[in-house]
């Protein structure tokens, strides 16, 4: 007589089904998340929490609307050469020479304008030619020459620093027109009925607001098409909703002043367009490519000499933008300027999430390191701490930067 013998033990529901196991089952979802996600939102979380500590050392001076505008207005410049800088880094190389190339552009800009009476639309046109000529050639003795990036840009850092002191006589040139001083300080247009705000910035932050949220769910759909993993949805829609807040009470601060400046347009045209190019152009996945593993790139057929060129000519040309919104907002041109520009650039590409090994890191990223360094700057600016500790803050927050993408690889690795 045969015996059937039936386990009756009823199985473990698994977490997030039913049961007391959903809470659970839901945070363990959410650290996952945020675990494996750390790294891209870890300055951003770090950003949230200086503009906090600041808003609250400063009794609420950091985010007055004018020194809000004056954030923008101040770091416009390394924000631009961290756009650049971080494509360089993520390309597996580095740049010392936008500093002094910036400086090099604004002396150029000075001599076209002010010298020789140049239009400034058309003198623009040519400054933006020598810094992608200079690009260029950093790019071709690298690319094709074989020689290590530090060195080409080190010798370029020392060119265009005594080249600027060439064209300049050594002394300050001035003034700018009035059309290029405005593109670099002013403000866009009050448009429509007096409502106590600049009603064209509100429309535009509510229309970047729509472009967030697309792109985002457009990502995330993206990446379940491919299996790939994703934020839990509850997660994800904090993730929304926390951006909508960001970009919504910045508009209002600036809409509550003069508007949107005219040079936040044009990073926010850098941070869509070079966005695109790395997440969606080929050229993009090449660079992340040779950066990665450019042994590996080389045999799939990426022409990495050819990426490595285009991404020097195109920091040169970022520089010699920098160089002219640097120029236009001091409203002249100085042998000293653009000095230290380049570590700024660094230090906001490092800190907004590049490695060191290449291969790693975003165009946001670049503009989250480079706010990092800018909310750190002003904020202890008013609160009267001195320039030295400020260079020993920032070199701390640098180094726990790098410290924080060594352990992270690490624990990924492990």
């Amino acid at each position: 007589m045969s015996t059937d013998v039936t386990d009756k033990t009823p199985a473990a529901a698994p977490p997030g089904r039913n049961g007391a196991g959903t809470g659970d089952g839901l945070l363990h979802l959410m650290l996952d998340g945020m675990r494996r996600n750390m790294r891209q939102y870890g300055m951003l979380i770090a950003l949230g929490l200086i503009v906090v500590l600041f808003a609250v050392w400063t009794e609420g001076d950091l985010l007055l609307p004018r020194n809000v505008s004056n954030l923008v207005l101040q770091n416009s410049y390394i924000l631009i050469l961290a756009i650049g800088m971080m494509l360089v880094i993520i390309a597996g190389h580095i740049d010392l020479s936008v500093g002094s190339l910036t400086a090099f552009v604004g002396s150029m800009a000075a001599v076209f304008m002010v010298r020789n009476d140049l239009p400034w639309p058309v003198a623009v046109l040519l400054c933006l030619a020598v810094g992608a000529i200079a690009g260029a050639v950093q790019g071709w003795f690298i690319a094709y020459g074989g020689l290590p990036s530090f060195i080409v840009t080190l010798a370029g850092m020392l060119t265009f620093r005594g080249l600027t002191e060439i064209f300049l006589d050594g002394q300050t040139l001035g003034p700018f027109p009035k059309g290029l001083q405005t593109t670099a300080n002013g403000f866009l247009p009050e448009v429509g009925p007096d409502t106590n705000y600049h009603n064209l910035t509100l429309l535009l932050g509510l229309g970047l607001i729509a472009l967030v949220v697309l792109q985002e769910v457009r990502d995330r759909r993206r990446q379940q098409e491919f299996a790939l993993d994703v934020l839990p949805a509850k997660l994800f829609l904090l993730k929304l909703v926390a951006l909508t807040a960001a970009i919504l009470t910045v508009t209002l601060l600036l809409a509550s002043y003069k508007g949107a400046p005219i040079v936040l347009l044009i990073l926010g045209a850098l941070l869509v367009g070079f966005g695109y190019v790395m997440r969606n152009a080929v050229i993009g996945r090449h660079i992340y490519a040779i950066g990665g593993n450019l042994p590996a790139a080389k045999l799939s057929g990426v022409r990495d000499k050819k990426v490595t060129f285009l991404v020097f000519l195109n920091m040169g040309m970022l520089a010699a933008l920098a160089g002219l919104v640097f120029a236009a907002r001091f409203n002249a041109a100085s042998p000293k300027a653009g000095l230290n520009f380049e570590l700024e650039a660094i230090a906001a590409a490092f800190i907004g999430g590049a490695s060191m090994s290449g291969g790693v890191g975003t165009v946001l990223g670049a503009i989250i390191g480079g706010l990092v360094l800018g909310v750190l700057n002003n904020g202890m600016n008013l609160v009267g701490v001195g320039t030295d500790w400020q260079q020993v803050i920032k070199g701390l927050v640098l180094l726990a930067a790098v410290g924080f993408d060594v352990w992270n690889k690490r624990k990924v690795g492990s």
